[in-house]
């Protein structure tokens, strides 16, 4: 099988705890990775005036290139970051402005990994990747929530990074 994939990365920090998982999952499955925080992304706007930025282009470069897309988040504040959301407010402008964006997302696949500084992640973090996968018409494969310990992926992650990988993005 040779489905290619991305890993959008939507961190206040390019090299945080979060690219560390990214860089770790792009080794492994051979996926390309885009820094959101390094695109000039406008926040979603009810009359569609930042239409020159990079939201447009960016989706046209994911639609027409990847069958998978892996949304990697910090957790901040119990939720997805702000870079994340506002690419994810965006996706409207795939549904109301640039509708054939919005369609070639129908059957592509769609998951989520979030970082954090606890092992735990509130339930309901969740929630918006699957929703916006169903709403969408995308096949969502599931999540990971990871975290780094000692400026590290401990073992553990590690393994569970590993499983997920398998289960979820080769098989």
């Amino acid at each position: 099988m040779n489905t290619k994939g991305v890993i959008l990365q939507g961190s206040s920090r390019s090299d945080g705890n979060t690219n560390k998982v990214v860089t770790f999952i792009k080794d492994k499955t051979g996926f390309d990775t885009i820094d959101l925080k390094s695109k000039h992304i406008s926040y979603f706007d009810y009359d569609f005036k930042n239409q020159e930025d990079d939201f447009i282009p960016l989706m046209n470069e994911i639609v027409n290139n990847y069958d998978i897309i892996i949304f990697a988040t910090p957790v901040y504040w119990y939720a997805m970051s702000g870079i994340m959301k506002i690419f994810f407010d965006r996706i409207t402008d795939c549904l109301k402005v640039e509708k054939e964006i919005g369609r070639k997302l129908r059957g592509k696949t769609m998951g989520m990994i979030s970082c954090g500084s606890d092992s735990e992640l509130k339930e309901g973090f969740e929630m918006p990747f699957i929703e916006s996968a169903n709403y969408l018409g995308m096949h969502y494969l599931g999540s990971i929530h990871t975290w780094i310990e000692n400026e590290m992926i401990s073992e553990l992650v590690q393994k569970k990074l590993n499983s997920f990988i398998e289960e979820n993005i080769k098989n």
